[in-house]
């Protein structure tokens, strides 16, 4: 009985230290984490968080952020994943615990390049945004405290003072609506983005800024402490580098695929040689129609070429002795002989089926992998066309394939926001007339995958074709909410608060 009652006073102790640990469900992540974690949590916690910001990536270009289709579905997103999502709850330590330890592994992962950073960057504001806004009144006037942003409130004798001026440069605010809004007197180096927008009072060089205006401020405080961490944590690769545990799993979550596995082959033997030339039209995906096209004219693929392409070939069901005939017809009408393609070229199609060297079964490439590791030089045809390609050239490559001007408008509008994953299924979308995939594509096999099951009558293929100017509402509208979270005013106090953090990746 006595050893039941310290046994429980022990776990009072631990719960308060918890509840201390993380007082509140979002945070500004400038506390790295100091616990000691296995490899399997490591990677389980960051695959999870990877999910998690690749649903925020689709649904940022799917819907108009703050609807409440965007609120619902991210919400069932958390909720599945077991991230924080109840700003009131008590009681939801491992889900904190889980936010803020993949928070800095992802980041970790995702600093070692400009386009990684400029990601990763991108999606946590917009779940930042969310989960901020998510809070009520009172919640969120304790985070400004829990993150030094305590702004002065003006009292109702200055409110009153100013409640004409209040009211005519605040937009959709009446007098008395002005009377009812507590207001903040905020320096205008923090509330630069209002002004420019005109959107606040400005008065002896202060901004007189609406509590329902406060997200923008925060976010951009935010945006700017998260911009100078990744590039410390981007100073520190070195010292990361050089521990053999991690840096493999570093390399693979910053191209991490996070679908099914498609080096299993369900459909082996299933596909004919003689129906690929039809299933590249109906059925590939840009990069994979590229490659084929290439190959037919030019009967011969460099090797970044043939692994892409011949990866893929395999999972979407050729046997090994169909790609060795493929491929084998294919190269000697062109300037290689039979005696040479057997010498040269027959065993890396062999190594990649696993019957050559080191016996390893390899895995058709992901959008991410192609997308982020080895570009197409000069006379290379891999790669991602909405990546890598030219956007004259990829206008002119949907052209060709009759892409309607709409259609194409939408893609490169995609592409110029460097949402290369959504641009090829909006080209999914186009190519098999329907509105909407319901699905996040993150595979070329899986393109194909979902493309054989939509011919084939198993997925309901929708006929109402999206309106484009829906599209450009919808783009329009994200881009007014996008301006308001750009940085361009520094917090005075970011560069005290982030010492720690830099001290912690600058150890030995």
């Amino acid at each position: 009985m006595e050893f039941s009652s310290r046994a429980r006073q022990k776990h009072a102790r631990l719960a308060g230290d918890r509840r201390e640990q993380y007082p509140h469900s979002l945070q500004f992540y400038l506390e790295p984490p100091t616990e000691s974690i296995s490899l399997v949590e490591f990677e389980n916690l960051a695959v999870d968080r990877l999910k998690l910001l690749k649903v925020v990536e689709n649904l940022g270009v799917s819907y108009v952020r703050g609807t409440d289709g965007y609120k619902s579905k991210l919400e069932g997103e958390l909720r599945k994943l077991k991230f924080p999502y109840r700003a009131l709850a008590e009681d939801d330590y491992e889900a904190r615990r889980k936010d803020h330890i993949s928070h800095f592994i992802l980041r970790l992962a995702y600093c070692q390049s400009e386009d990684l950073r400029r990601w990763f960057l991108q999606q946590e504001m917009d779940l930042f945004r969310y989960r901020f806004n998510e809070l009520t009144e009172t919640l969120m006037q304790k985070f400004l405290e829990h993150v030094n942003l305590s702004f002065e409130a003006i009292g109702e004798d200055v409110k009153n003072e100013l409640v004409n001026e209040l009211s005519a440069s605040t937009p959709g605010f009446t007098l008395p609506k002005v009377k009812e809004q507590m207001f903040y007197k905020v320096g205008l180096a923090d509330a630069v983005d209002l002004f420019r927008a005109r959107r606040v009072f400005i008065k002896d060089g202060f901004a007189y800024v609406p509590f329902k205006e406060i997200d923008v401020i925060v976010l951009n405080n935010y945006r700017t402490k998260l911009s100078k961490a990744l590039a410390l944590t981007a100073r520190s690769l070195p010292s990361i580098q050089s521990d053999e545990r991690l840096q493999p799993l570093l390399n693979h979550l910053s191209h991490s695929y996070v679908g099914p596995d498609y080096s299993v082959q369900k459909n082996t033997g299933k596909i004919s040689l003689d129906q690929i030339d039809a299933l590249s039209v109906k059925s590939f995906p840009l990069c994979m129609r590229q490659l084929h096209r290439a190959l037919r004219d030019s009967h011969h693929l460099r090797h970044g070429g043939r692994m892409q392409y011949g990866l893929f070939l395999k999972g979407i069901g050729l046997t090994l002795e169909q790609a060795l005939e493929f491929w084998k017809k294919e190269f000697i009408r062109g300037k290689v002989d039979a005696d040479k393609f057997d010498k040269g070229y027959a065993y890396s199609i062999r190594h990649n089926y696993g019957k050559e060297g080191k016996r390893t079964d390899y895995t058709p490439y992901s959008c991410m992998k192609i997308i982020m590791s080895n570009p197409p030089s000069q006379g290379d045809y891999h790669g991602c066309p909405f990546r890598h390609s030219d956007p004259e050239l990829l206008k002119q490559k949907l052209q060709s394939y009759k892409i309607p001007p709409s259609g194409i408008a939408q893609v490169l509008e995609l592409v110029k926001g460097m949402h290369y994953q959504l641009a090829c299924q909006k080209y999914f979308e186009l190519t098999h007339d329907v509105d909407d995939i319901g699905f996040s594509l993150n595979h070329p096999n899986q393109y194909f995958t979902e493309s054989q099951k939509l011919l084939s009558g198993v997925r309901e293929q929708k006929k109402e074709f999206s309106n484009s100017g829906n599209f450009q509402q919808k783009n329009n509208n994200q881009e007014s909410i996008n301006s308001s979270s750009t940085p361009t005013s520094s917090n005075a106090k970011a560069d005290t608060e982030l010492e720690g953090l830099e001290a912690y990746f600058t150890e030995d």
